[in-house]
């Protein structure tokens, strides 16, 4: 079943404006669902001519009258007449047939979509007549607003073309609406935005008074003002904004109300987010915090390095020496993946700019005075949390500090290979080099130690306990060592 992208593709005749029209047509098309308290179909024709549905947008305000999806299905052909009359119409076309869908009697009115001087299709508003029946001042208020923005299709005045969201939450029509005059007066304020001024502290009537001077009331001498609420008390612009009073938030959206005359009013959307706004708070405090502690960690564990440093400085014994050294660089190590951590205010880091880190300084402590090697890195590791990120970034520092001791040793240069593969939980990782071989790098299947051989232990073990993997070293075939890591890594399987 083709979806809207795939039948607007049969178009060519419909240029990048024509396809970005109707994208924000259907992005924006939920307000007049739910006011209207009727389903939208969005029909186009195909490249044969054929009318299709190409979307379909289900009100939240009243129970849809399809709960199939209809998208890419073909019109009925009973329909085809009032579609090809309402495509050559310039204003909303009203069925004169009262149609069923599923038990309820339906009444189909159609706005043609016109921009740039064409008709691109239609939307079709599917009312049930059964919601018709006794409403009630806020439904008839609803229905009224619903009607007017349905109205502007055909016109171009709706989707608005300079419209600005920048809320993070934005009301909708079952959050509460306010219906303001051409002036700006509240003719209507539904019985949920009523409550959300009272949350922010306004006790008096709404209706017969300026928005703007509602909303200007409640605020005090140091309360936040952004720039565009007085564009949304007012109703003259499609952009939203928020209210901030009496410890309370209050997300509005304006959308203005135009006949061919010009602006006749606005709706203005309300939401209450005060709590949103709260956890959110809570959230970055807790974010704060967690950098925070990471930071600290990081700051410790430096401190330790550096007291290492300067043990290994101190000491006349080579070997001693050479095992403070080895120690401050692991120490190092786990500082750096701290780094990372205290960067984000997420429990994962950049594994690959903090290996690429590691590895480098790996290679400098290492290497001699007149060796250069370098190392080359193909695939990549991604976001990985910090569970696997301490772990795995001590893992291949050892391999790399291997390979330079042992597969470089007596060489002027040399070149480092770590491909990565990734697919979910599961990491395939292989580190070569084109060193002297692989007798001098491997003993018995793990690395050569040099010292205590806390380096092969801190290899084997990671990997075959923590990550339930494998190590094999086996010789490169243009010269070398090769070896190959596959593991499954844990936090990522909780994900």
């Amino acid at each position: 079943m083709a979806d809207f992208t795939q039948i607007l593709a049969t178009r060519p005749d419909f240029d990048e404006s024509d396809r970005e029209w109707l994208h924000h047509l259907v992005a924006d098309w939920q307000v007049i669902a739910d006011l209207s308290f009727a389903d939208l179909l969005l029909i186009l024709q195909d490249g044969n001519g054929d009318y299709l549905v190409a979307e379909q947008c289900r009100p939240s305000t009243v129970a849809t009258l399809r709960a199939e999806d209809v998208v890419g299905k073909p019109v009925p052909e009973d329909m085809i007449g009032e579609l090809d009359a309402a495509m050559r119409s310039s204003v909303v076309f009203r069925s004169t047939v009262l149609r069923n869908v599923g038990k309820s009697t339906v009444c189909n009115v159609y706005a043609p979509v016109r921009h740039n001087g064409k008709t691109l299709g239609l939307v079709v508003r599917e009312t049930n007549m059964a919601t018709r029946e006794s409403n009630g001042r806020n439904e008839s208020e609803s229905i009224n607003a619903g009607k007017q923005l349905y109205e502007m299709i055909p016109r171009g005045q709706f989707p608005y073309l300079d419209s600005v969201m920048s809320q993070r939450h934005n009301a909708r029509v079952a959050d509460g609406f306010i219906i303001l005059t051409e002036e700006g007066v509240v003719r209507y304020a539904s019985p949920n935005a009523i409550s959300c001024f009272r949350r922010l502290g306004s006790l008096d009537l709404m209706q017969g008074k300026f928005l703007s001077e509602i909303g200007t009331q409640l605020l005090h001498e140091n309360d936040p003002l952004p720039e565009s609420l007085p564009l949304v008390l007012s109703g003259k612009a499609a952009v939203d904004s928020e209210l901030n009073a009496n410890s309370s938030a209050v997300s509005m959206r304006s959308m203005p109300l135009y006949d061919t005359n010009g602006r006749t009013g606005a709706i203005v959307l309300c939401r209450d987010v005060t709590e949103l706004r709260r956890r959110e708070q809570e959230l970055q405090t807790k974010d704060a915090t967690i950098s925070e502690i990471h930071h600290r960690v990081k700051n410790n564990l430096q401190a330790v390095s550096a007291l290492l440093r300067l043990q290994a400085r101190k000491t006349k014994s080579e070997e001693v020496k050479k095992e403070l050294e080895e120690a401050q660089r692991r120490v190092q190590t786990i500082a750096m993946v701290h780094e990372g951590l205290s960067q984000t205010a997420d429990e994962i880091v950049d594994f690959d700019k903090v290996i690429s880190n590691l590895l480098k300084m790996s290679v400098d402590l290492a290497t001699m005075r007149d060796q250069h090697i370098s190392i080359e890195y193909v695939g990549q590791f991604g976001m990985m949390p910090a569970q696997d990120a301490t772990p795995l970034s001590l893992v291949l520092t050892e391999l790399i500090t291997n390979a330079v001791e042992h597969g470089f040793e007596g060489r002027k240069e040399g070149h480092i290979i770590i491909s990565v593969g990734r697919s979910g939980s599961n990491l395939n990782v292989v580190v070569e080099d084109d060193g002297s071989g692989l007798a001098n790098e491997e003993s018995h299947g793990m690395a050569r130690s040099s010292g205590s051989g806390l380096g092969t232990q801190i290899i084997n073990t990671f990997v075959t306990n923590d990550f339930g993997g494998s190590v094999h070293w086996e010789p490169r075939r243009e010269g070398g060592t090769r070896v190959v890591l596959d593991m499954k890594l844990r936090a990522a399987q909780n994900q």
